[in-house]
């Protein structure tokens, strides 16, 4: 439980993060919350031999309404979120999840950022930022680009973002009056979802049922065509390919997903 010796390095700038990942390339971490990174350095599943503490970065803590999308900073944690009142009212399907998320110290110290990058199939942020269709905006030494969240996830734990490349902007779409929903079954309240189920409208994204969250694409083709919420639930798993292991096998997997995804679909009024 004694992580790798590495240096610390703390930075109080997007520039300054900027010119530190530089200069460190593959061999620096950036360090959000840590409600990640840091359990995997103490196993020694991850030993950068830098460490660029981007905590101080309140310039990348904010949500704001800008015309028909919500702007989120990077490093906006998980308990601001579920509390901030634009999210509350133009997308209170994104801060009811980021309230859903481990407990109150996990919330106080993760980020929306942190989440998004670290891209683990088993988080619920990552899926309900793809079921809203949202943008990630990055930052590097070639200037700003932004991603669409269906190209971000390329795999467990693997993203587009390149070494020298910094995370600092979610955008989604104001939800109006459109119905959400979402469900997951844990073995403990803290714990990583075993499956989860977010729906946006008409849209419907599954947590920990393949490498990467995923859009269920039969659910929301059933749904397009005028199939009732059970009727399209029965096709959640359908192109999934979940885990079989010891806290569940794929066959179990795929029946929560049906059920998660009829629950979820009734309560955003489908």
């Amino acid at each position: 439980m004694i992580p790798a010796q590495f240096t610390y390095r703390r930075v109080s700038s997007v520039d300054e993060a900027l010119a530190a990942v530089a200069e460190h390339g593959d061999d620096a971490k950036l360090l959000a919350g840590g409600q990640s990174l840091l359990p995997l350095m103490k196993l020694r599943f991850a030993a950068p031999e830098v460490v660029i503490d981007i905590g101080p970065l309140d310039e990348l803590r904010y949500v704001r309404a800008e015309g028909g999308e919500i702007a989120i900073g990077a490093m906006s944690r998980y308990h601001d979120l579920h509390r901030d009142p634009v999210l509350a009212e133009h997308a209170p399907l994104l801060a009811h999840v980021a309230g859903e998320v481990g407990d109150q110290q996990v919330r106080h110290r993760g980020t929306i950022g942190g989440s998004l990058v670290h891209a683990d199939p088993a988080a619920d942020l990552p899926a309900a930022v793809l079921a809203v269709d949202g943008v990630l905006v990055a930052r590097g030494p070639d200037g700003e680009r932004r991603i669409p969240a269906a190209e971000f996830f390329q795999g467990p734990f693997e993203t587009p973002l390149a070494p020298e490349e910094l995370l600092t902007e979610v955008r989604i779409p104001a939800q109006g009056g459109a119905g959400w929903g979402f469900e997951k079954f844990t073995r403990r309240s803290i714990d990583w979802a075993i499956v989860g189920v977010v729906v946006a409208g008409s849209a419907v994204s599954l947590i920990n049922m393949g490498g990467t969250p995923m859009r269920a694409s039969a659910t929301e083709a059933a749904l397009a065509d005028g199939a009732s919420a059970a009727e399209a639930a029965a096709l959640a798993a359908e192109g999934t390919s979940p885990a079989d292991e010891a806290h569940a096998t794929a066959e179990y997997r795929q029946h929560l997903a049906r059920v998660l995804t009829e629950r979820a679909l009734v309560s955003a009024g489908r």
